[in-house]
């Protein structure tokens, strides 16, 4: 693969990035006030993540933060996509200086070297007292998490460039609450649909608190939309109940103010929608300036015939019971094709088939891509060397995916690949690698992957005096 091959052709102004989450990297689990999260008890629980693995030093990025952003400005990014952990910003709902203190010193040192600042409040670790206290299910948890959003951006407001309220809302309530497969470990469909709810009014109440407490920020949202296609003309109903439950249950409210009928109707006989009070839907409508978008596959999908043994290939850990209340006959297919280490499809099209489905049905809204990435077996030779192809393939793939979608008129304003570096991947431990960067978890070592000289090359391709975006 040569230079040839690199993506060019994206205008100026757009965002190359790299993306983690705070769990997954930082480590330092009970540095500086930091209490727990939902995830530190479920990855202490035995049997939850493979080899009982934990977050509780990861990547050591709450202490080797310098080294990484250092790590940023070699490969040339100009933007960064980081979460910051709410259990060290309002431990027992107080502020805490020293945890905001972290990400004042990582804004200020990211805009040092031409790098804008992409915070994402809530990246899955809920505060365990909170959890505690009803968790997401709870409609006073959305109302803590505007304290909170509050907090931190009257510390951050100013230096911020782009603010996203919630992390793929629908793994929060679907498989934390629904298939019990992430954090909390919860298995009821009806607490997991009043969990997506309080997402939502949380991710409405979180907007105006930042713009109060920083006005003219730029506020975002993050949603992992499932792409689902029919495995027939006949399943198109298999496919209108995903996309309910799995899409429109936060696009519909989030961008034109009212949930789907059809996602009322499909779930009536789990819960009669009473945890949704006059008033917030207009609350959860809240304006957006960007709707990031996390794309790896997407889904095929047919109607169950209730006899032979439904198939349940959706990509996600499997669970207890199915992660899509509403869709019990709906089955999901093996798909054709190669597949990453994760087991999921290898399918650039899907993302320039959902890039352009949001441009038309949801004209106006700029859109991001917050993540895309694959995991790959790989290792590294007696150099310390990733010769990691397959990855530089999917990546080239996606971006010619995104740029088609682009140059059909969808709005795109930059993308993020996951991940900066190997980390933590939730309930599949250490086991998984997503990372550009190779970290060795022994000796905390970051080591380039050819993907990272490959990306740093794409960047400068597509480099133009004067880009780096404005704080």
């Amino acid at each position: 693969m040569t230079d040839h091959d690199l993506p060019t052709g994206f205008p100026p102004g757009f965002l190359w990035g790299a993306a983690t989450s705070a769990y997954q990297i930082e480590g330092g689990v009970d540095a500086d006030g930091r209490v727990p999260s939902i995830w530190d008890t479920y990855s202490h629980t035995p049997g939850r993540v493979r080899d009982g693995d934990t977050g509780d030093v990861a990547c050591d990025h709450y202490h080797r933060w310098a080294e990484d952003v250092a790590i940023m400005a070699e490969l040339g990014l100009n933007a960064y996509r980081f979460s910051i952990a709410w259990p060290r910003i309002m431990p027992g709902g107080r502020f805490n200086p020293k945890g905001a203190d972290f990400y004042s010193r990582l804004v200020d040192a990211l805009l040092e070297r031409g790098i804008a600042p992409v915070a994402t409040l809530y990246h899955w670790d809920l505060p365990q007292e909170l959890e505690d206290a009803g968790g997401w299910p709870a409609r006073q948890t959305a109302f803590r998490f505007a304290e909170y959003a509050e907090a931190i951006g009257r510390v951050l407001g100013d230096r911020v460039h782009i603010w996203t309220t919630l992390n793929e809302p629908w793994c929060s309530a679907f498989l934390g609450y629904c298939s019990g497969s992430h954090a909390p470990g919860r298995t009821d469909p009806a607490a997991a649909l009043a969990a997506a709810h309080h997402l939502n009014l949380a991710h409405g109440l979180a907007v105006r608190a930042l713009r109060r407490a920083a006005p003219g920020a730029r506020c975002s949202v993050t949603l992992n939309l499932h792409h689902a296609r029919g495995a027939s003309a006949a399943d198109a109903d298999a496919v209108r109940r995903v996309d309910a439950v799995a899409n429109r249950i936060f696009l519909g409210p989030m961008l034109t103010g009212r949930y789907p009928a059809d996602l009322i109707d499909d779930t009536a006989s789990i819960t009669d929608w009473a945890f949704v009070h006059p008033g917030d839907e207009q609350t959860i409508a809240a304006p957006l300036d960007v709707l990031g978008v996390n794309y790896y596959a997407p889904v095929l999908v047919r109607r169950w015939d209730g006899s032979a043994p439904r198939q349940s290939a959706d990509g996600h850990r499997p669970g207890s019971r199915s992660a899509f209340p509403g869709c019990e006959e709906v089955e999901f297919l093996p798909m054709p094709g190669p597949r990453t280490a994760m087991g999921w499809p290898i399918d650039p099209a899907g993302l320039t088939e959902l890039l352009m489905r949001l441009h038309r049905d949801h004209p106006g809204i700029p859109l991001m891509i917050t993540e895309n990435g694959a995991a790959f077996e790989e290792e590294a030779d007696v150099d310390g060397r990733v010769h990691d192809a397959r990855r530089i393939g999917y990546l080239r793939d996606h971006l010619a995916a995104a740029k088609a979608a682009m140059d059909a008129g969808a709005d795109l304003r930059g993308y993020f690949v996951w991940s900066l570096m190997d980390n933590f991947e939730w309930a599949r431990g250490y086991s998984k690698r997503f990372g550009i960067v190779r970290v060795d978890y022994r000796t905390q070592r970051r080591t380039w992957k050819d993907s990272a000289h490959w990306y740093r090359r794409v960047i400068a391709a597509n480099a133009r005096p004067h880009q780096a975006p404005r704080p």
